[in-house]
């Protein structure tokens, strides 16, 4: 207090910028140094809400106690909201959404050792929610069919819904799919109330969501076979993601094969599923992603069939799980018809030079190649690739008999490649690293020699994951955060009265930090177009 402020008054016609806070000067909104004019009031509410939504859950927790105003604009402005879906959160559904009565998007989550909401909690939400277009349910093993079923007559607008041990059966998810005409993705993880369905020869239905759903994602059911219809149904469905399912899944996958479809991308892990599922999948002519992972069962018969047919595959992943059915037979075939092909991971497959150099040959729009746990890609297969692969942009090499001799041949191939990361090759030192990367300064090598501990060989040179060049959050809000978490931690019953009334002069300042700092990162640093500012 009493420091000298870094924002320089700001008088009618001057062209002075804010140049940012200085955290250690008292910010009010009567400051000298604003002019004595209360900018922050002047700010619309619709500014207000659009600015709340640079700020993470915990920032605008801390600029909801600046004022009753911004507590108002606050909630009204929340679109997405995740709580903790124990029974004592019943009591407090009304006041909770009296507060947040705009929220579209919900989370209820329930730890393993406490007892969840039940079809109560569920059906009131549903009616202060009616327009929730998103939810997702985990660890809610209180609801039943009953409560799924009342929730999907209230909320007809449901586009995704994605629930993981629950208890709730084939009824309540027919409840849902025969309501949410609008349902466009479906996510099931362990529904446990599934296993006593199918066993009394109840399936699921599309229902209306037969024309309106699109993604449907099934993990680790005892049951999924109660689903067929579901999956065989849907009359414009693009993504099938099977993970971890018992059963036989070659059946499912020719019924789709053999009526018109327009799968575009799907998923298949630890599944059984055979080559007759593979040549099923050749039907879909529209196919352009596929994941093989870890399904014993498939070989090159099946993925040659896959490679002949569709025409259009952009990304393959293959995770051989060392049986060596599939080697250089279908990854050939690829290499023929997939010309497309601009991704391929290869996880526990032996390829050799040959099947790698028509790749790389005839592959030309290939940019990201993973190759893990091969016992064949050697220092040979290696200078193939960085002699062939011209448009490669991202390699991953891990677990492979890889020298340094291999690497090197960096220094000249692939005009393109912008990141390589080698992993778990021992042959490889952090020698020829750095004169990798003297020798090509925008190169990006990642390389980890030391790595002994067991973890299951896994890689993708995916750019859907988390992307390198993730948005930071500035070091300004940084600072911010740290102060607000710092005000709302002390206990208000513990201080006294001036204490009290300086931890809540901190809340707000706190809070007109935050805003002022989006409002200089947003681009809004003239001080004086806060007066006139409004959605276009």
């Amino acid at each position: 207090m009493g420091q000298s402020s870094s924002i320089s008054s700001h008088s009618p016609g001057s062209s002075q910028r804010f140049t940012g806070p200085a955290y250690k000067t008292e910010i009010s909104p009567y400051n000298p140094s604003f002019g004595n004019i209360d900018y922050i009031s002047e700010i619309p509410d619709e500014c207000l809400a659009i600015i709340f939504q640079f700020l993470s859950s915990r920032d605008r927790n801390q600029c909801s106690l600046v004022s009753r105003r911004w507590l108002l604009v606050e909630g009204q402005s929340r679109h997405r909201l995740s709580l903790s879906a124990q029974s004592e959160l019943l009591s407090n559904i009304p006041s909770l959404f009296s507060r947040f009565d705009s929220v579209t998007k919900l989370v209820l989550r329930c730890e393993r050792r406490s007892v969840s909401i039940n079809d109560d909690a569920l059906l009131l939400i549903s009616l202060r929610c009616p327009n929730l277009i998103r939810l997702k349910l985990r660890g809610c093993r209180e609801l039943t069919d009953v409560g799924m079923t009342a929730f999907a007559k209230n909320c007809k607008g449901l586009k995704k819904l994605s629930c993981g041990s629950c208890m709730f059966g084939v009824k309540g998810m027919n409840g849902v799919l025969g309501h949410c005409s609008s349902l466009e993705e479906l996510s099931v993880k362990r529904l446990r109330g599934s296993n006593d369905g199918g066993a009394a020869g109840e399936l699921i239905n599309p229902g209306a969501a037969a024309s309106s759903l699109k993604t449907i994602c099934l993990k680790e059911l005892y049951n999924g076979q109660c689903f067929q219809p579901l999956i065989t149904g849907c009359n414009n469905l693009k993504t099938l993601k099977l993970l971890r399912c018992l059963g036989d899944w070659d059946r499912v996958l020719e019924v789709i094969g053999n009526r018109k479809n327009c799968l575009v991308e799907v998923h298949l892990e630890r599944l059984q599923v055979s080559d007759a599922g593979l040549i099923a999948i050749s039907n879909f002519l529209d196919l352009e992603i596929l994941h093989i992972v870890k399904t014993p069962e498939c070989t090159d018969a099946g993925v040659v069939a896959v490679a002949e047919r569709c025409k259009l595959l952009r990304k393959l992943h293959i995770d051989g799980w060392r049986t060596n059915r599939i080697g250089n037979e279908g990854l050939l075939s690829i290499a023929r018809h997939s010309t497309n092909l601009q991704e391929l991971v290869l996880i526990g497959v032996n390829p050799t030079s040959i099947s790698l150099g028509a790749i790389a040959s005839n592959c030309v729009k290939l940019e990201r190649l993973a190759l893990c746990g091969s016992e064949t890609v050697a220092d040979e297969e290696i200078s193939c690739i960085a002699l062939k692969c011209v448009a490669l942009k991202k390699l991953c090499i891990k677990g492979c008999p890889v020298s340094d001799q291999g690497i090197e041949a960096f220094a000249w191939g692939c005009p393109n490649l912008v990141k390589i990361k080698v992993k778990k090759c021992r042959g490889v030192t952090v020698e020829v690293a750095d004169w990798l990367r003297a020798r090509k300064g925008s190169l990006v090598v990642n390389l980890d020699v030391c790595e002994v501990e067991a973890e299951a060989l896994d890689a993708s040179a995916s750019d859907s994951g988390a992307q390198d060049d993730a948005g930071e959050v500035p070091p300004a809000l940084s600072r911010v955060t740290v102060a607000a978490a710092a005000a709302a931690a002390a206990p208000l019953s513990s201080i006294g009265r001036d204490a009290r009334q300086n931890h809540n002069l901190l809340l707000r300042e706190v809070g007109c930090f935050l805003v002022l700092e989006i409002l200089y990162v947003g681009g809004y640093g003239d001080l004086k177009r806060l007066e006139n500012m409004r959605i276009p």
